[in-house]
């Protein structure tokens, strides 16, 4: 057989790096077919299925032979329902024709960037931050342009790091709220007048708010849940059903497009979808419908409690091991964690926390380079059990460093500036006797 005798692939191929956790992940795997026990904290899933009144009514679409495609823009039925959550959950009332069903939120953000950005636009995305944001921006011949976000504003944009960042070229602004890594929120004030910014300068504002459902109480009790639906200019919103709803695998999404004459967005992005996706997955929609019945979003509350449950126990947790968690997560499932020490490395510290104490995580620089090559990411979507072992281990591999005097191991020192140097001063005050 002859061998192509150069390389056909286009260029933006050799642009997109690969996950680091990857290695992480196929040497776990590695380790628990020899027989160990790994407990897995690196890849962003919940460990709950979904709820079984949607597993029902998934079995009834089969049962009934509901497999064909739908519209490409989801079943009316189903877009109906999200904007009826819309209306019940955060009092915001938006119309069904703004709603498209897409293939997971990756199918709606990719969607979304195919509609708004040309070749050459610069879209400005947080670092760190979700790799894929910048991937699929450069997947569409865009330019993603980094915002060094830190612990200073819980790793979040503000309306001066954009001012400053806006160039000639740039386009727009896309971020996540709950965000990956971290699990922190942007303020509602912030974001409304980022926003404001954005429109004066004629942009998008695209917000990931796929983590959305997963809020978590202050300590007065109140969950404040919220939306960017309702910030004025042009804004468009990328949510899923893989989180909250514990649905990763059915491959569920949608998307909220602004209004526009003659509602050309949303027939702009319908001719994408039609020839990029078709529909999202027939049998998924029909059982999403599930999703939004009483008894399924009482389900669905009590694991959100449970996560925070979680997070309440592993921040400290960590802290004690030394690492600092320079930003409290205040949603989704993550902690975004400092290793010990001025020369840390978490690619190593991952991996080697893996080999010693079977405890798989994510190196930071799976999230970007603003300062991440020291960071892990710990998910804490595994039981308490599980949770409480891994702290045990995390815990012994830590102090075991430390008096080995291994390099970067002497000094606990979180990355960040000021923020994170307060955060690691109350981690170090709550462990004094």
């Amino acid at each position: 057989m002859k061998i192509a005798s150069r390389l056909l692939a286009a260029r933006r191929t050799a642009e997109i790096q690969p996950f680091v956790v990857m290695d992480v992940l196929a040497r776990a795997h590695q380790l628990e077919a020899a027989g160990r026990r790994v407990i897995h904290m690196e890849i962003g899933e919940p460990d709950f299925s979904a709820p079984a009144p949607v597993v029902q009514a998934a079995v009834r679409a089969l049962r009934d032979g509901r497999t064909a495609y739908t519209a490409t823009l989801g079943l009316p039925a189903l877009r109906e329902a999200i904007a009826a959550h819309y209306a019940c959950r955060f009092s915001t009332r938006i119309s069904p024709e703004r709603i498209a069903v897409t293939a997971g939120a990756s199918g709606g953000l990719l969607l979304t960037l195919a509609l708004y950005v040309n070749p050459g636009d610069e879209i400005l995305v947080p670092d760190p931050g979700y790799p894929g944001y910048r991937h699929m921006v450069r997947a569409f011949e865009g330019v993603a342009r980094p915002l060094n976000v830190s612990p200073a504003s819980g790793f979040q944009p503000t309306l001066e790091m954009v001012r400053a960042s806006w160039g000639r070229r740039t386009k727009g602004l896309l971020i996540g709220s709950p965000s990956n890594p971290t699990g922190t929120r942007i303020a509602k004030t912030e974001l409304d007048d980022i926003a404001r910014f954005v429109e004066s300068r004629g942009g998008v504002l695209i917000v990931d708010e796929i983590y959305q459902g997963l809020v978590y109480a202050d300590k007065g009790g109140a969950v404040a849940a919220s939306t960017a639906l309702g910030l004025p200019g042009e804004v468009a919103v990328v949510n899923s059903f893989s989180k909250y709803f514990c649905m990763t695998g059915w491959r569920l999404g949608w998307v909220v497009l602004p209004l526009s004459k003659d509602n050309a967005r949303m027939r702009a992005f319908e001719k994408l979808a039609q020839h990029l996706f078709i529909c999202a997955p027939s049998v998924a929609q029909h059982a999403a419908l599930a999703c939004f019945l009483p008894a399924t979003l009482k389900i669905l509350e009590r694991r959100r409690i449970e996560f925070q449950r979680r997070r309440d126990f592993l921040v400290p947790a960590l802290e004690r091991a030394g690492l600092g968690v320079p930003a409290r997560p205040t949603g989704a499932f993550y902690a975004y964690a400092a290793c010990p020490g001025d020369r840390a490395d978490g690619r190593r510290f991952a991996l080697e926390l893996l080999e010693r104490e079977g405890v798989a995580s994510t190196p930071g620089i799976d999230f970007g380079s603003n300062a991440a090559r020291g960071y892990v990411r710990f998910a804490y979507t595994c039981g308490m059990a599980d949770l409480e072992e891994a702290a045990r281990r995390i815990g012994k591999f830590t102090a075991s460093r430390l008096a080995s005097g291994r390099p970067g191991a002497a000094a606990i020192r979180p990355r960040g500036g000021a923020g994170a140097r307060a955060s690691a001063r109350g981690a170090r005050a709550r462990r004094a006797p």
